[in-house]
C-alpha cells in the first residue's frame, strides 16, 4: 500500500510540472503569479482582522451590546465594499486626471470599478490591488467605531460608512499612496500608521466628543468610574488575531515576494509588537503596582501600529525602540484621555491615534537612506543622515491628514447629531443596543434570565 502511494506521488510530481509549464510561461508570468498569490493571502489576513475587531470591541464592552458589535461590524464591512467599489477606489487611485494639478489632491476615475479580468503586462492584477486596498479601508473604518461604542444609533454607522469610505479615507490615501502631493514630497507611511490608523482614530475622537461619555462613566466631581469589558479572554484573542493579520497588513504591502524583502518587513513588525507588549506591561507594573493585562494588550497593538509606517524603513534595533516608546506612550495617553473626560472604551485614540502619530514621526528619526532608496520613498532620517528634512515631511503629513480627517468627521457627525440624532436614548443605552436596536440579545440566555426575573 505504502509502495503504491509513493509511486503515485512520484508520478504526480512528474506530471504536474509538465502541465504547469505546458504553455511555456515567461519568467514575468511566473513572477506575476507568485506575487498575485501572496497579495491574495495578505488580503485574506487583513480581512480576517475584522474578526479581531469584533472580539476586541465585544470583549472591551458590556454583554448587553455584544450582538450589536458583531453584527454592525459585518454589516459595515459589506457596505464599505460596495461604497469603495463605487467611488472610494476612484478617489484614491483613479487616473483620469493623472496629469492635472487636481491630481495632487484627489484621484478621479475608475468609479464603479470594472477591472481587467487578467493582469496586464505581467503586472499585479488590478483586481487584487483593489481587494488589498479595500481591506485597509475597512480596518480604518473599524477603528473609528471605537468612538461609537455602546451609545450610537445604528443609522449613524450606515451614514458615516458611506462618507468615510467614499470620501474621507480615500482622500488621505490618495495624498500619501495614490501619487498625491504628500507622496511627491516623500512622505513615508509604508502600511498606514497615518493613512489607516490615525484616520480611524481621529474619526473615533470626533464621535466620542459629540456623543459624550457613557452613562455612569463620570461622577459629578469629575472622577471616573471603570466600566469593565465583559470578557478579557475575547480581548486577548482579538490581539492575537490582529497580530497575525498584521503580517498581511505590513509584509503584504510589499505587493511582491521578489527578493524576500517582505520577510524583513515581517521581521521588524514582530520586533515592534513584542517591544510594545513588554514596555506597556512594565510601565503599568512600575506606576500602578500591578501588571495590567489590558495595558499590556494595548501596548502590543500600539507597537504594531507604530511600526506600521516604518517597518520597511528602519533597522531592527530601531524597530525595538519604536515599539518600546509606543508601549509607554499608550499607557500615559489612555490616562490623559480619561482625565479630559473622553470616554474611549477600546482605547482607539491611544492605540491607533497616539501610536500612529509616533510611528509616522519615527521614520523622520530612524529611517535609513539605504532602505528609503530600496522602497523608493523619501530619504533617511535624522540619525542616519543628520538632516531634519524627512522628520519635517513626516510631521507635515501627520498635521494635514489629521486636521482634514478631524474636521471632516466633526462636520459629518455633527450634521447627523443635529438632524436625525446620533446617540440612542437613555433608556435604550441602559437596556443595551442588542435589544433596543436589534430586538435580541447577543447572549440569548440572558434574555431568558431577564424574562424569568420579570415573571
Amino acid at each position: 500500500m505504502i509502495k503504491k502511494m509513493v509511486l503515485t506521488l512520484a508520478a504526480l510530481c512528474l506530471v504536474f510540472p509538465a502541465m504547469a509549464f505546458a504553455d511555456d510561461p515567461t519568467a514575468g508570468t511566473l513572477n506575476m503569479g507568485i506575487n498575485s498569490l501572496w497579495v491574495m493571502v495578505a488580503f485574506v489576513l487583513v480581512l480576517l482582522m475584522q474578526g479581531g475587531f469584533i472580539l476586541l470591541e465585544t470583549g472591551s464592552t458590556r454583554m448587553k451590546n455584544a450582538g450589536h458589535v458583531a453584527g454592525k461590524t459585518i454589516f459595515t464591512a459589506g457596505l464599505a465594499a460596495l461604497i469603495y467599489w463605487a467611488v472610494g477606489y476612484g478617489f484614491s487611485f483613479g487616473t483620469d486626471n493623472a496629469e492635472g494639478s487636481i491630481a495632487k489632491f484627489i484621484g478621479f476615475g475608475d468609479f464603479l470599478f470594472d477591472p481587467s479580468i487578467i493582469s496586464v503586462d505581467d503586472g499585479l492584477p488590478t483586481t487584487l490591488f483593489f481587494l488589498f486596498q479595500l481591506a485597509f479601508a475597512i480596518v480604518s473604518l473599524s477603528i473609528a467605531w471605537g468612538g461609537f461604542a455602546e451609545r450610537a444609533k445604528l443609522s449613524s454607522y450606515f451614514i458615516f460608512t458611506i462618507v468615510f469610505i467614499g470620501v474621507i479615507y480615500p482622500i488621505v490615501a490618495h495624498w500619501i499612496w495614490g501619487g498625491g502631493w504628500l507622496a511627491k514630497d516623500g512622505a513615508q507611511d509604508f502600511a498606514g500608521s497615518t493613512v489607516v490608523h490615525l484616520s480611524g482614530a481621529l474619526a473615533a475622537f470626533a464621535a466620542t466628543v459629540l456623543l459624550k461619555p457613557r452613562i455612569g462613566k463620570y461622577n459629578k466631581d469629575g472622577s471616573a468610574n471603570e466600566i469593565s469589558g465583559h470578557n478579557q479572554v475575547f480581548t486577548a484573542l482579538s490581539v492575537l488575531l490582529l497580530w497575525v493579520g498584521w503580517f498581511g497588513f505590513n509584509a503584504g504591502s510589499t505587493l511582491a515576494i521578489g527578493d524576500g524583502f517582505f520577510g524583513y518587513v515581517g521581521f521588524t513588525t514582530m520586533l515592534g509588537a513584542g517591544a510594545g507588549a513588554v514596555a506597556a506591561l512594565l510601565i503599568s507594573w512600575a506606576v500602578n503596582g500591578k501588571a495590567e493585562i489590558t495595558t499590556m494588550l494595548n501596548g502590543t497593538l500600539a507597537g504594531l501600529v507604530a511600526i506600521t509606517a516604518s517597518c520597511a524603513f528602519v533597522e531592527p534595533w530601531a524597530a525595538v525602540v519604536i515599539g518600546l516608546v509606543a508601549g509607554v506612550l499608550v499607557f500615559y495617553s489612555a490616562k490623559f484621555f480619561e482625565k479630559i473626560k473622553v470616554d474611549d472604551p477600546i482605547y482607539a485614540m491611544s492605540v491607533h491615534g497616539a501610536a500612529g502619530i509616533w510611528g509616522t514621526l519615527a521614520n523622520g528619526i530612524f529611517a535609513t537612506d539605504e532602505l528609503a532608496t530600496k522602497v523608493g520613498v523619501g530619504q533617511g532620517g535624522l540619525i542616519d543622515t543628520g538632516s531634519w528634512h524627512q522628520l519635517g515631511v513626516q510631521a507635515l503629513s501627520v498635521l494635514v491628514c489629521g486636521v482634514f480627517v478631524l474636521a471632516a468627521s466633526f462636520l459629518v457627525l455633527g450634521i447627523i447629531k443635529y438632524t436625525i440624532g446620533f446617540r440612542v436614548t437613555e433608556e435604550q443605552e441602559i437596556v443595551g443596543l442588542d435589544l433596543s436596536e436589534h430586538g435580541a440579545y447577543g447572549y440569548p440566555e440572558q434574555l431568558k434570565k431577564g424574562q424569568g426575573i420579570q415573571g
